[in-house]
């Protein structure tokens, strides 16, 4: 048997996971759940634990601050996100595995047996080493990802990147407006999309706004630098972002010219 932790702030995620596993993987034992990484490495000193099933971003410490402690206590990790674009990190801090949300049933399986071999026959670090090629070969072999998995309480909303005109900060929340002129509240800060978006075509304007170059229609200085966007919508460029702003909107509009 695996005995197996999952590290997940969100509710639905957690429960998911925990029903995927108890329905689909025989070999294994939950010992715990965790909402932060505080809480994870409880779990780690009170229980011998063979693999963690992890989120990347957490309020508060994410999930790669808990590398170090899993290195410790011998634990295989498999990362568990939403953003497809942390594959390269995951990679580089010698995850077993990595599941995009929401996550499919084979794939888990197949990680779940992936882990079993490795911990049932001891294995050396050469065939970690080569577990970690396999992985970033399929990583590398999928295309630009163009699509984020936002959690809505009951589960997730996929959109297209493209759809989206801006972000803007609502406290500790994000609200999403899209080219439909649908608005989706999202329980994550500003900056965790700051750091997955594709930043050649998203620019953090204002610490509250993150604009989609590709709906800028304009900007002018008439009332302090600000944008309108082509769903008529004005936003102001902070001071300390407008030369930043500038730089990125010349660069995106020479490559998009050339194409």
């Amino acid at each position: 048997m695996l005995n197996v932790i999952i590290v997940d702030d969100e509710e639905f995620a957690r429960s998911s996971l925990y029903f995927l596993l108890q329905e689909n993987c025989e070999n294994v034992r939950i010992c715990g759940i965790a909402k932060s990484v505080d809480e994870a490495r409880e779990l780690l000193l009170n229980e011998d634990i063979d693999l963690i099933f992890l989120d990347i971003a957490m309020p508060g410490k994410n999930g790669f601050e808990l590398i170090p402690d899993a290195k410790a206590h011998h634990a295989q990790v498999v990362f568990t996100t939403a953003f497809d674009q942390y594959a390269l990190k995951a990679i580089k801090a010698s995850a077993l595995d990595y599941l995009l949300k929401p996550i499919d049933i084979d794939e888990l399986r197949e990680t779940v047996e992936k882990a079993a071999k490795l911990i049932k026959h001891n294995a050396p670090e050469a065939d970690k080493s080569e577990s970690l090629k396999q992985l970033a070969s399929v990583l590398s072999d999928r295309s630009e990802i163009r699509k984020l998995s936002l959690p809505n309480g009951q589960g997730y909303t996929l959109i297209g990147v493209d759809e989206i005109i801006h972000i803007e900060a609502d406290s500790n929340y994000s609200v999403f407006h899209l080219e439909n002129r649908e608005k989706i509240t999202v329980s994550r800060i500003l900056k965790d999309y700051e750091e997955i978006l594709p930043d050649d075509q998203f620019v953090r304007i204002h610490k509250s706004s993150i604009v989609n170059l590709n709906y800028l229609k304009e900007y002018n200085s008439k009332n302090g630098l600000e944008v309108l966007l082509k769903n008529g919508e004005k936003i102001a460029v902070s001071r300390r972002r407008a030369s930043v702003f500038v730089e990125k909107v010349k660069l995106y509009t020479s490559f998009t010219s050339e194409k």
